[in-house]
Formats: structure tokens, C-alpha cells, sequence
């Protein structure tokens, strides 16, 4: 039974339902057809990870995309 655990940032820029399900369907199907892994047994579980509770680089994505909006704006 493959269990396979997607990590995504939250918020505003977390994935619509409709994208999840997407990744739910495209994991499960290349798992099949690489693996040869039963989709009826695939897990496919999306977590989303609130930006502050995401860090990169000693920041956190909330801290570093505002960074980035200020360095973007004329």
C-alpha cells in the first residue's frame, strides 16, 4: 500500500479542491503505471503548512514573500 504525503503552504496561495484532486488522481495514476501499485490501495494525503510554520533559509514563507513583494515594488 503506498502512502505518499504532499506538503504545500496554506493561505491564500493554497491549492483549490479542484487542484487538489487533480494531485490526488495524477499521484495515484504514476504510482500505478511506474510501480505497478494498486491505485484502490494508494494514500495520497495533502497537508497544508501554515507559511510561518514553513521555514527556508532561517525565515519563514510568510516573512520571505513579503521581502520579495518589497524588493518588487518600484
Amino acid at each position: 500500500m503506498p502512502y505518499v504525503n504532499i506538503k504545500v503552504t496554506g493561505g491564500s496561495e493554497a491549492p483549490s479542491v479542484e487542484q487538489k484532486a487533480e494531485l490526488i488522481q495524477g499521484v495515484t495514476e504514476l504510482l500505478s503505471r511506474v510501480l505497478n501499485k494498486n491505485p484502490e490501495t494508494t494514500v495520497v494525503v495533502i497537508d497544508e503548512v501554515d507559511m510561518d510554520n514553513w521555514g527556508i533559509g532561517g525565515k519563514s514563507v510568510s516573512v520571505r514573500r513579503a521581502e520579495a513583494a518589497k524588493s518588487k515594488q518600484p
